[in-house]
């Protein structure tokens, strides 16, 4: 056995210490893989332990993963981890394990799979329930191009919630294309209980022998009449189903394996050694059981398994806290919320997967029955909401923007042509820090202020975002957001007695600012100060406009008290002039010229101008959109 030309041999991880990548791996006999799992495990605890991070969902997957690299050519055959925050011993196996402990940090590892990080993150992810679309793509197009490999996806079962999956089951099991998809179940959700006998049906159902008499069976079948032979293939499935528990991924197309014990190497092994020398095509599902956290007793009996931690003392599991003695954001949010909802029995909370994340877990615990988790199901989230507005319920979305983003369509069409008062609390709106691009909430302001009739805030400190939520409530005619950051706040106080904010004009931080220095108006007429800029550029010659003040003001990352929220559409004449600063009324703001043109062009929509307080004010038609304006 060849060890690292420049490896030291350690006490505590001696096999591990001689693997640089899947190929070192592949070297070592059968019978040490169960150590090298352990010393995996060990690293993993150790890392984590130093940079905190995804912690549960890892430990879960430390035999999986061993297994996987063991018996498949990776990179060649390509290997793609949904979500990617279980990834951290794919990395420690494919040369990164000497920057492992750099793991969400500035220019360290990312916290999910990357393609620009390794050759062994075929596909990137930090959103769930992609693995399985993306392999296809790469299945279908592997075999476009001719080629010999194979492609494995790992997705968890709180993943296979989002309907994405199943859309891409469905595509799959349409498919002749050979595909393989490990279904990690780590809650025990879906699976029977796992044993010998589940372990020996599994090697008998993936065997050679039995996919070849299952091959021949399928091959007199279609000699015999179509009502027999569609009568012996239902037979089969339902005879295997019986025995198995996969009928729904049978219906699905999917040749179904399982359910297997994921920490037992010796049950893994033959069962995905016989997939692989399968000649069969189509889609194939193998159902691995799993504990999250297995292998850490504090994380093996914590009600999220640890899923996310901070840095924590191995050996005794405490974590370090936070030193700030200001209340984070997301707490504030949800202790409003409670106090709002004691006070109308209308409020109901939705979350899509995270309710400790989004403080509803506090929320939930108050009012359990108002509380509704829809799983990771965003979309469904949205639309949920948008029925139990209809119905005159006042229903709080409370979604990371990064994973609003997936239900974009769904807060378009269900809830804002509607005008349903469907209530967006947006957590870890802005930059996030350690789980990166995928994360940041970068995005939601551009992609809710074009909307009609949105009501969009952002706080400056938590005694605003105090405010802000019982601003919510109050709104009943159109849909509104509150966005606010991940983390704690300035630490001012926060208020004994809330109030409803006005919709109006915008107002911002001084440049700099901390969030306790008092908030100033940036024009004391309530001017959009981005529209001023635009008017102010349309007023040079082309080629020679120039920048205004406001409007480098105004593309830069700051915080945002409140934004204008005036709507598209309506009767000018009926609608109040405070809605719009552009009305035209004696004292009025002059519109942009190129706004005049839009609304001149449009005057039978009766589509007034609209302005928000972040972004460039937009033309409503494509012929005034020139580079001078809005390049």
């Amino acid at each position: 056995m060849d060890q690292k030309p420049s490896g030291h041999i350690s006490n505590r991880t001696p096999l591990l210490d001689q693997i640089n990548d899947p190929a070192d791996l592949r070297r070592f006999p059968e019978s040490d893989l169960r150590q090298i799992a352990d010393e995996l495990r060990a690293e993993l605890i150790d890392a984590v332990s130093i940079t905190g991070g995804h912690f549960g969902a890892g430990l879960g997957v430390v035999e999986l993963t061993v297994a996987l690299h063991y018996v498949f050519n990776t990179p060649h055959d390509r290997l793609i981890w949904d979500v990617g925050h279980q990834a951290y011993p794919h990395k420690i196996l494919t040369g990164r394990r000497d920057r492992i402990r750099t793991i969400r940090q500035g220019g360290g590892l990312s916290g999910f799979t990357k393609r620009s990080e390794s050759q062994y993150d075929p596909f990137g992810a930090a959103h769930s329930s992609t693995s399985i679309s993306s392999g296809l793509g790469m299945a279908v197009a592997r075999d476009f191009k001719g080629e010999k490999r194979d492609v494995i996806a790992v997705i968890g079962d709180g993943a296979m919630s989002a309907g994405m999956a199943y859309e891409a089951m469905n595509n799959a099991g349409s498919m002749d294309s050979r595909l393989i998809v490990i279904l990690n179940d780590n809650d025990m959700s879906i699976a029977p209980p796992v044993g010998a006998m589940s372990a020996y049906l599994s090697r008998v159902l993936s065997s050679k022998s039995f996919m070849s008499l299952r091959h021949i069976g399928n091959e007199v079948a279609r000699h015999l009449p179509k009502r027999l032979e569609h009568m012996a293939r239902r037979a089969e499935e339902l005879a295997r189903s019986f025995v198995t528990g996969g009928t729904l991924f049978e219906e699905l197309g999917f040749y179904y394996i399982g359910p297997i014990d994921g920490h037992n190497i010796d049950h893994l092994l033959p069962v995905l050694k016989n997939v692989r020398d399968s000649k069969e095509g189509g889609p194939v599902l193998i159902h691995a059981v799993t504990e999250k956290g297995h292998g850490y007793l504090s994380a093996e009996q914590a009600d999220d398994k640890w899923h996310s931690v901070a840095k924590f003392d191995v050996v005794t599991g405490a974590q370090a806290k936070s030193s700030s003695k200001a209340p984070s954001y997301t707490s504030v949010f949800a202790k409003s919320l409670i106090k709002e909802a004691e006070k109308d029995e209308r409020i109901v909370a939705i979350t899509a997967a995270m309710p400790s994340g989004t403080g509803l877990n506090l929320f939930g615990d108050k009012f359990p029955k108002r509380t509704f988790d829809v799983g990771i199901a965003e979309q469904h989230a949205v639309t949920f909401a948008a029925g139990l507005a209809a119905e005159g319920m006042k229903p709080f979305a409370t979604i990371y923007s990064t994973f609003l983003q997936r239900a974009y369509d769904q807060v378009v069409h269900d809830v804002a042509i509607q005008k349903l008062p469907v209530r967006f609390a947006i957590d870890r709106a802005g930059l996030v820090g350690q789980d990166g691009q995928t994360h940041a909430g970068s995005f939601d302001i551009t992609y809710l202020g074009c909307l009609p009739g949105f009501v969009i805030m952002a706080a400056g400190d938590e005694a605003e975002l105090v405010h802000m939520v019982t601003t919510c409530v109050a709104i009943d005619d159109a849909p509104s957001a509150v966005r606010f950051p991940r983390g704690d706040g300035v630490g001012v106080p926060l208020p004994e007695h809330r109030a409803v904010e006005p919709r109006g004009p915008t107002r911002r931080m001084p440049e700099g600012g901390t969030g306790a220095e008092p908030l100033r108006a940036v024009d004391d007429r309530g001017r959009c100060p981005l529209c001023q800029a635009a008017r102010h550029r349309s007023d040079q010659p082309a080629g020679t406009r120039a920048r205004s003040p406001n409007h480098d003001r105004g593309r830069r990352d700051r915080r945002i008290r409140q934004l204008c929220a005036a709507p598209f559409g309506g009767d000018r004449a009926t609608r109040s002039r405070a809605e719009d600063p552009h009305d035209g009324a004696a004292g009025s703001v002059p519109r942009p010229r190129f706004a005049q043109r839009a609304v001149r062009d449009r005057r039978s929509q009766r589509t007034p101008h609209r302005c928000h307080g972040v972004g460039r004010a937009r033309p409503r038609d494509r012929g005034t959109a020139r580079k001078g304006i809005n390049g």
